[in-house]
């Protein structure tokens, strides 16, 4: 068992940890607080080639998969989880994609992330419908004009990175509306700029600032036959599955950028003639949570080494959720932590830490709450999919 990186991926590593110091601690708080989209960190992550790490390379990628895309998270989002976002967003829509799509489909669509020249979104919530999927409402009906082409009807809401999407993937109905079917569920590529897609609404979000999460409105949206994905349920949970240790990732990095900062401000802050670093009780809390995080990296690694292997159907789930639901809840932890420690210090906006506060909150909700990770955890036991014997 070899727990060093190859040279390839500790290369990727510490080229992304400089330009994390260099482009995005400066930068972090400023886009936090102003909430507008970092047009100048996206080139720098095209620039850096950073953009398809997920893509293959007859696609227009690296080929680092999942593993190198959670390295990169994990350096980026030790100053800010919005720009860990805006690297999931590489793979996240591109999923379906690679798992189901035809190579025209591939062709089409994978180089332009991988290059920069266009981005995407992942469209499967719902004002009804977020962790429920099955009670979805949108919906597709044949196309009377056009034999194997379908008109598409719905709203999806809460969608990461729509503003900028210059095409969506969207999961719809193909059948009866009130069927709680997994059959009855549909993949499909639609462009921003077709006949009846709309963004209405932008949410005012507690953290995560800088990219947006919108609204996506499709009223009587025509789908070529050639923008048909099909996949189903079973493509929904793949593509899910596949993402728990990048989702891990921005876990990890958050709960390691508060750490850091929060263990140099108490090795330098006075207190009753010593430092607050030189208290048992704050180097036990320190040692914890560093306990915690190390823990949350092994689970992460594992699950992104399973994920690039293929290992994302259903009897991977427990390894797979375990490490997207420790990592996001560590974050919680170490965040919550960070604040404390600084005092009233952590709670203004002087210092990073209530920035990590906020934005760690997001990652045991999206992508399958903490919760929903307990329970697919859990009925993978029971199901002996993960067994000691």
């Amino acid at each position: 068992m070899d727990f060093e990186l190859s040279d390839e991926l500790s290369g990727l590593q510490a080229v992304v940890r400089r330009l994390a110091q260099d482009k995005i601690k400066p930068r972090a708080r400023e886009i936090d607080l102003t909430g507008e989209y970092p047009h100048d960190i996206f080139d720098e992550f095209a620039k850096a080639e950073l953009l398809g790490l997920c893509i293959p390379e007859e696609y227009g990628g690296s080929g680092a998969g999942i593993l190198g895309l959670t390295l990169a998270i994990e350096e980026v989002t030790k100053y800010s989880n919005v720009l860990g976002l805006m690297l999931l967003l590489t793979r996240l829509p591109t999923g379906p994609v690679m798992i189901s799509g035809t190579d025209d489909q591939k062709r089409r669509y994978l180089p332009g992330i991988a290059s920069g020249a266009t981005r995407a979104s992942f469209c499967l919530s719902e004002p009804g419908a977020g962790s429920d999927v099955a009670g979805m409402s949108t919906r597709v009906v044949p196309d009377p004009d056009v034999e194997g082409g379908f008109v598409l009807t719905g709203t999806k809401c809460w969608i990461s990175g729509a503003m900028q999407a210059d095409w969506f993937v969207v999961f719809a109905k193909t059948g009866d509306p009130a069927s709680r079917h997994h059959r009855d569920i549909g993949c499909f590529i639609v462009e921003a700029d077709q006949d009846g897609v709309t963004r209405p609404r932008v949410d005012h979000k507690m953290g995560i600032k800088g990219i947006d999460t919108a609204d996506v409105v499709f009223e009587n949206v025509t789908v070529a036959p050639e923008q048909v994905i099909g996949g189903g349920f079973r493509l929904i949970m793949q593509s899910l599955n596949a993402m728990r240790p990048i989702v891990a990732a921005r876990g990890i990095g958050l709960a390691e950028g508060a750490l850091m900062y929060a263990t140099e401000y108490v090795k330098n802050r006075p207190a009753f003639g010593q430092t607050i670093a030189d208290f048992q009780g704050i180097q036990w809390e320190i040692a914890k949570c560093a306990t915690e995080i190390e823990a949350a990296r092994l689970l992460t690694y594992r699950a992104a080494w399973l994920a690039d292997q293929g290992m994302f159907t259903k009897e991977f789930v427990p390894q797979l959720s375990m490490a997207k639901y420790y990592a996001s809840e560590v974050a919680v932890r170490a965040s919550g932590l960070a604040v404390q420690l600084l005092g009233a210090a952590g709670y203004m906006e002087d210092h990073p830490t209530e920035m990590f506060y906020r934005d760690a909150r997001q990652l045991t909700i999206v992508e399958g709450t903490s919760q929903v990770q307990l329970g697919l955890i859990g009925r993978g036991v029971l199901a002996n999919d993960l067994w000691w014997d």
